[in-house]
């Protein structure tokens, strides 16, 4: 599997759609993801008719319209989206299962490339169909927060105080450097590592001392 510019686009636009639903502002201007991502605009309107006619994202007519998500990000499979732009996960066709085409080896059964290319197949569907785009929202807005990076579409005010800078109290400055899967597993360790809630005073009954 080799991931196409067109794939590579409307996964950078739907994370960006993502990252504005879950900050309260679910509508994008196509110019404003141009501007962003800095993406030919009508190789991203094409891209964008796309995702639409695949029911990923829908439009608002207007002056005030523009494009947004049509699910949450948390019902969006990565796996899928990539399917749907560049066709099957498998690097050959023989070990795809949505679209399954015998190839010339003339025993299938006992081909050690078709075993090999089965695992490479499995592997990386194990990871794009395992992980939702609110998976990579959230780690892309934990990461931004995290290194003091402005939030992208003008959203800043909706986040209250800043993040802590490098040096002031809270900032933590040797994070670990690596992939998503890296920053998941770093973000269910902080979770782990939050203190339990106290539990509320009990009041005493009426009437007993």
């Amino acid at each position: 599997m080799k991931l196409s510019k067109r794939g590579e686009y409307a996964l950078r636009a739907l994370i960006d759609f993502g990252i504005a639903y879950e900050l309260g502002r679910p509508l994008l201007k196509i110019g404003e993801l141009v501007e962003k991502e800095r993406l030919p605009v009508k190789f991203l309107e094409q891209i964008l008719t796309q995702l639409r006619g695949a029911g990923y994202i829908e439009t608002k007519r207007g002056k005030a319209g523009g494009y947004f998500l049509a699910k949450p990000p948390k019902q969006i499979s990565l796996g899928q989206v990539i399917r749907l732009i560049d066709g099957p996960l498998a690097p050959i066709s023989c070990v795809s299962v949505t679209a399954y085409e015998r190839c010339s080896c003339p025993d299938e059964a006992h081909c050690g490339l078709r075993m090999l290319m089965l695992d490479v197949r499995n592997a990386i569907a194990r990871i794009l169909d395992r992980y939702v785009l609110g998976d990579v929202v959230d780690i892309t807005l934990r990461k931004m927060r995290r290194d003091n990076v402005p939030i992208p579409f003008i959203v800043e005010k909706l986040l209250g105080p800043s993040t802590p800078r490098s040096g002031e109290p809270g900032f933590v400055d040797d994070f670990p450097l690596g992939g998503f899967l890296a920053e998941l597993e770093e973000s269910k360790s902080d979770k782990g590592t939050r203190p339990p809630a106290r539990p509320k005073a009990r009041g005493k009954a009426p009437g007993k001392k």
